[in-house]
């Protein structure tokens, strides 16, 4: 019986990506085995901070694996990896380039003399169905017509992988609807010069409408969780009950199940064991869903209810892992329930809610971390700066700056934390400061 061994792209063995020294130091993605093959779409799919994007700017060669090795064919990639070439969710496009001449700038860059250039050009433009549109200008474009250039300018290098990072996330629900589409029948029908694809997504329906297999990450450091096989025939249909079973399934995995109380919340910054991270959503946002979910039994899937609120998977899951934080829900093979302290909070009123809200808030690491700081400040108030500095020895500075912000939205919130713009400083609530004083 004859065997076919399927011919391997790229290769990744034990691949770690940190930032900072000693115990500090932030670690983004951790001992990472990936394997790509020749006619595969791959997907890495899953919610924000789980390196996602870090793993495709190593790949790429963009930047370098703090430990591990990356290999394309067999070899090590050291620097820039010549066989791949990546597609931003941004447009990345030059504004006083026209859109020949933004395909022709990858050729020009390698040393293509001009009319070769320009020729391979425009066939990539009339490939992506851009032609007529060859001298005109990105401010005359659209959103999807100008990421359709991006495409072209992509495969300008004739790559063998291209790497997506989120695509179509720039882009309104029609025109990412209409690209993916057109992506998908060039790709089918084998009119992409390209041997494989990876993508990154925080979008389990768009992974699934166009990948052959699901990479699926998680947080803190980001990790591979485990892996699916989408074995649906093209076209796929979102309402096909196995189209529908495995979104079910995807996202009961990305979610996990609710931790002990100690672990869902962490250790402060500067103290042994991990800081957990807040996740990146608002009092309004969890009150909402909270509200929604109250509405029925008090349990509900996972996988409904990003329609049900109009909110992308990874909006909802940051909602859900706040409510997990506070003890206002708990998540468990894909359903979400809520818990008598959530429903409290959700049949409160105004006032109610901030002291409910208060009450759990103030218990988290991160929020004692930055109270405590407060407290043995002169006048319990200290520059931005002071926190800032601090959280940057253990996590990225715009990760830094994105858990000050939630704090302190957070901290205003409960009329804990006060922050004034102007001078840039964090100070305790009046309330607070007074307790102390009477303490």
């Amino acid at each position: 019986m004859m065997t076919t061994t399927r011919e391997s792209l790229l290769r990744l063995e034990q691949v770690t990506r940190a930032y900072g020294l000693g115990e500090r130091r932030f670690i983004a993605v951790q001992d990472i085995n990936l394997e790509v093959f020749a006619g595969e779409f791959v997907a890495l799919l899953g919610p924000s901070g789980c390196g996602k994007s870090t793993l495709l700017r190593m790949i790429t060669g963009l930047i370098a694996p703090t430990e591990g090795a990356i290999y394309y064919r067999g070899e090590r990639v050291r620097g820039v990896n010549r066989y791949a070439t990546m597609v931003f969710q941004s447009f990345a496009l030059y504004p006083w380039l026209s859109v020949r001449d933004n395909v022709a700038l990858a050729l020009e860059a390698r040393g293509t003399p001009s009319d070769e250039r320009n020729s391979r050009a425009e066939k990539l433009i009339d490939l992506v169905g851009m032609d007529g549109f060859e001298s005109a200008y990105p401010r005359e474009l659209s959103g999807g017509m100008r990421q359709k250039v991006g495409f072209a300018r992509a495969l300008a290098v004739e790559p063998e992988l291209l790497c997506l990072d989120e695509p179509f996330s720039a882009l309104d629900v029609l025109s990412a609807e209409a690209l993916r589409g057109e992506l998908m029948e060039l790709w089918t029908g084998g009119q992409l010069p390209i041997k494989a694809v990876l993508m990154v997504s925080h979008n389990i329906e768009e992974a699934i409408m166009m990948a052959d297999r699901i990479i699926v990450m998680g947080t803190q450091p980001g990790h591979i969780v485990t892996e699916f096989a989408v074995q649906l025939p093209h076209p796929r249909r979102r309402k096909d009950v196995a189209f529908e079973a495995l979104v079910d399934r995807i996202y009961g995995t990305i979610a996990g199940h609710t931790e002990p109380e100690a672990t869902e919340i962490g250790t402060a910054p500067g103290t042994p064991g991990p800081t957990r991270l807040l996740p990146d959503s608002s009092v309004p946002a969890l009150a909402g869903m909270l509200e929604h979910i109250n509405q029925g039994r008090g349990r509900h899937d996972l996988y409904k209810l990003d329609e049900e609120l109009g909110v992308e998977m990874d909006v909802l899951l940051q909602t859900v892992e706040m409510a997990e934080m506070l003890g206002f829900a708990q998540v468990a093979s894909g359903d979400i329930q809520i818990t008598p302290l959530g429903q409290t909070f959700a049949e409160a009123s105004i006032l109610t809610r901030k002291e409910i809200f208060a009450s759990r808030v103030r218990r988290l690491p991160m929020i004692q971390w930055v109270m405590n700081m407060l407290s043995v400040a002169p006048d319990h108030v200290l520059p931005w700066k002071v926190f800032h500095t601090a959280l940057s020895l253990e996590f990225p500075a715009d990760m830094a700056e994105q858990q000050l912000d939630v704090a302190i939205g957070w901290g205003r919130y409960a009329e804990l934390i006060d922050y004034d713009d102007r001078d840039e400083t964090l100070s305790l609530d009046p309330s607070q400061g007074r307790a102390m004083a009477s303490a």
